[in-house]
C-alpha cells in the first residue's frame, strides 16, 4: 500500500510503499477512502506534540470500508463503512474508563500519533473505537465530522445553555459547530485573524450574527466562548469578552503559552477550562445529531501524495472549511 510517513519531527512526509497491515483479534482492517487533515496533524508533524511513534503514518479523521477483521470483532462486518477518530485505545479498567471518561485514560493511545493513522490506503483500528458513518454523508464530507465535529461538539456541550457564543478561530471545527449552535437557537459571534475578511464572510454565510478580528470586542458580551485557534493570547481576550458567570473553553490539544492576566478578567464567576480528546458517547451523540440538522461540511480534497501541500495550506490559513486526503486508486 502507499502511505505518507513521518520519519522525524519537522521533516516533510515521505511517500512510502508498505505492507498492508494485519488486524489483531479486536481490530478491523479498513480500506481508507479519505482522511481528514487536522491541525493536530500539524502539531505532530511540526514536533509540538512530543514523543510520537516514529516512523508514523499520521491522520485521525478516517473514513473507509471494512475489508478484514480479527476473530473477536462483532460490531462490524466486511463491507461496513466506518470512521476512525483521534482516540484509538484505552485500558478499559481505570477509574476514568469505568466512569465514561475514557478520554482521560492514562494509558490512552491516539490515532495518527501513537498508532498509525489514515494517510495511507489501508489502516487497522480497534472496533470499539470505530463509528458507523451516517448514510447521508459521502466519504469526503464525513471525514471532518470525526475530529473537527466531535471535539467541537464536546467543546460546545461544555458551554451549557449559553445563548451568546463566541468562536475564536473559524476553521474546520468552527464551520461545523456554528451549524449545531444555530440549530440550537444560539447567537454566534465569529473571531478570525485580523484582516481575514474571507473567513469572516464565510462565518456570516453560516449564520454568525457578527464576525470580526480576534483582537476586537464583540458588540455585546458573550455567555461563552470556544477557542479553536492554538493561540494562548486568545485566552485573556476571550475572558474580556464574556459576561459574568461565563465560560471560556480551550478546545485544542496544543496551545502556545497563555500570557499572564489580571484576576479581574476571571473574577465574577467566569470559568476557564480545557477539552481533552473525546469519548465514545460524544461520537454516538454527534453522529446521530449531524444528519438531523443537517450539518454540511465544506472540504477541499487533495490526493494522498500531496499531503505536504495540504498541511502547508492549513498551516498558512489557506483552507476555508476543512481539508482531506483522498485515495485515488
Amino acid at each position: 500500500m502507499r502511505a505518507m510517513v513521518l520519519k522525524a519531527a519537522g521533516q516533510p512526509l515521505q511517500l512510502t510503499e508498505l505492507p498492508v497491515p494485519t488486524p489483531a483479534s479486536a481490530q478491523v482492517l479498513i480500506q481508507v477512502q479519505t482522511c481528514g487533515i487536522c491541525r493536530t496533524d500539524l502539531h505532530v508533524v511540526d514536533g509540538e506534540l512530543a514523543h510520537p511513534k516514529l516512523p508514523l503514518i499520521p491522520g485521525h479523521q478516517i473514513v473507509g470500508t471494512v475489508v478484514g477483521k480479527g476473530d473477536q470483532v462483532e460490531r462490524f462486518q466486511i463491507g461496513d463503512r466506518v470512521g476512525v477518530p483521534w482516540l484509538g485505545h484505552t485500558c478499559h479498567h481505570c477509574r476514568y474508563c469505568l466512569t465514561g471518561r475514557e478520554n482521560l485514560c492514562d494509558w490512552a493511545q491516539f490515532t495518527g500519533y501513537q498508532l498509525d493513522g489514515g494517510y495511507a490506503e489501508y489502516t487497522v483500528a480497534e472496533e470499539s473505537f470505530c463509528f458507523p458513518i451516517p448514510s447521508g454523508y459521502p466519504d469526503l464530507q464525513a471525514a471532518p465530522l470525526l475530529c473537527a465535529g466531535l471535539i467541537g461538539y464536546r467543546s460546545l456541550t461544555m458551554t451549557g445553555d449559553a445563548e451568546r457564543l463566541g468562536l475564536y478561530g473559524f476553521g474546520a471545527a468552527a464551520h461545523i459547530i456554528i451549524q449545531v449552535a444555530r440549530y440550537q437557537g444560539r447567537k454566534v459571534f465569529a473571531f478570525t485573524r485580523a484582516g481575514d475578511s474571507q473567513s469572516q464572510q464565510f462565518a456570516r454565510e453560516l449564520g454568525a450574527v457578527w464576525a470580526g478580528s480576534s483582537d476586537e470586542l464583540p458588540p455585546e458580551l458573550l455567555d461563552a466562548a470556544i477557542i479553536f485557534a492554538p493561540v494562548g493570547a486568545l485566552v485573556p481576550a476571550a475572558l474580556k469578552a464574556i459576561a459574568k458567570g461565563g465560560v471560556v473553553v480551550c478546545a485544542g490539544i496544543h496551545m502556545s503559552d497563555i500570557p499572564s492576566f489580571s484576576y479581574d478578567l476571571l473574577w465574577e464567576e467566569r470559568s476557564l477550562r480545557s477539552v481533552a480528546n473525546l469519548t465514545r458517547r460524544d461520537g454516538e451523540e454527534f453522529l446521530a445529531l449531524a444528519p438531523k440538522i443537517p450539518v454540511h461540511t465544506q472540504v477541499q480534497a487533495f490526493p494522498l501524495e500531496e499531503a505536504n501541500t495540504a498541511l502547508n495550506a492549513l498551516r498558512s490559513g489557506q483552507i476555508q472549511g476543512a481539508a482531506a486526503l483522498v485515495m485515488e486508486r
